[in-house]
């Protein structure tokens, strides 16, 4: 597949004043109005700091090829906006361009992005450096996932890697590794500037507290099961007692600002329901290894069946 017909995101972490977080926050928000309108573009996520493992803004920008990624990365479109973020950030952005399966750092419950300048000449030292840090790491415990992205001349300057790990445990562990240490060492004379940078992404944030200290994360078609059983009523009661009636009939809102309002209403309500839904599902969450699989399958059946009685009620209350 050709690089104009691959999808591409663009992954920028960047640190943001403390004291600007609230205004960094809005200037995003009226970037993504910016960039939606970009041609090609596809989609955008946003995960803010969770300390202490990641500590930077991360943003996703997903687009339908490499050549539209880069329009907007060339664009005075997003000149513009840099220039007014520039008062509220700490150091220099990374921007990373990397071929999709972008989920490399949009589905794993953790991921490392580490970005790496070579020094002129030793692109192929380094190459044959990162495939024996490739195979090392592959014995690491947790690992879900690895990518690796070259330099591409006049855009991205750096080598990136991505790792995917399930939990934050075992990400520590294989970048504290001694193993690790080493082979950073060995490839110190072929580098000239090398740093790590840590991301959340998922729903795993909402399911901290239903998750023992140091295990990894629930499954993800677990977490999408549970996020649907509070979703699907506060959307539907939402559109029945509040959209419909109040916001269509009586304020007479135009149907995008309506969705957008129900919208923001059912993720934040979401964003409560289920970390409360979540503990009491501990027992399926994280069942411990004996009997898993019959566990496993009860929690399955009781979520289908309440995805069932829900489907019935609301059928009835029409």
């Amino acid at each position: 597949m050709s690089d104009a017909a691959a999808s591409v995101s663009l992954v920028t972490q960047t640190c943001v004043r403390p004291e600007c977080a609230e205004a960094f926050a809005q200037w995003q928000g009226e970037t993504s109005r910016v960039i939606s309108a970009f041609p090609g573009f596809i989609e955008q996520r946003l995960m803010p700091p969770h300390p202490p493992l990641q500590v930077d803004w991360v943003i996703l920008q997903r687009f339908v090829n490499l050549d539209d990624a880069r329009r907007w990365l060339g664009s005075s479109e997003r000149q513009s906006r840099i220039e007014g973020a520039a008062p509220m950030l700490v150091g220099r952005d990374d921007v990373h361009i990397v071929r999709d399966d972008a989920g490399a750092a949009r589905t794993a419950p953790v991921s490392a992005v580490i970005s790496t300048r070579v020094k002129p000449g030793m692109e192929a030292e380094y190459r044959k450096w990162e495939q024996k840090i490739a195979a090392a790491q592959s014995k690491a415990a947790g690992l879900q996932g690895y990518r690796f992205e070259p330099a591409v001349p006049g855009v991205q300057e750096d080598y990136v890697a991505i790792l995917r790990f399930d939990s934050e445990a075992n990400l520590k562990a294989w970048l504290e590794s001694p193993v690790r240490r080493r082979l950073v060492d060995e490839a110190a004379p072929l580098t000239a500037e090398f740093h790590t940078r840590m991301a959340d992404s998922g729903f795993e944030q909402w399911f901290r507290d239903a998750t023992p200290d140091g295990a990894p994360a629930p499954a993800a078609w677990k977490m999408n099961m549970i996020v649907l059983l509070t979703l699907y009523p506060v959307v539907f009661l939402w559109g029945l007692l509040v959209g419909t009636p109040i916001l269509a009939g009586v304020l007479k809102l135009d149907f995008p600002v309506a969705l957008f309002i129900g919208n923001a209403f059912s993720v934040i309500l979401t964003s409560y329901l289920v970390p409360w839904t979540a503990k009491r599902l501990s027992w399926w969450l994280t069942p411990p290894k004996a009997g898993r699989t019959l566990v496993e399958l009860r929690g399955a059946g009781l979520l289908v069946a309440t995805y069932a009685i829900m489907i019935l009620l609301f059928w009835k209350a029409l």
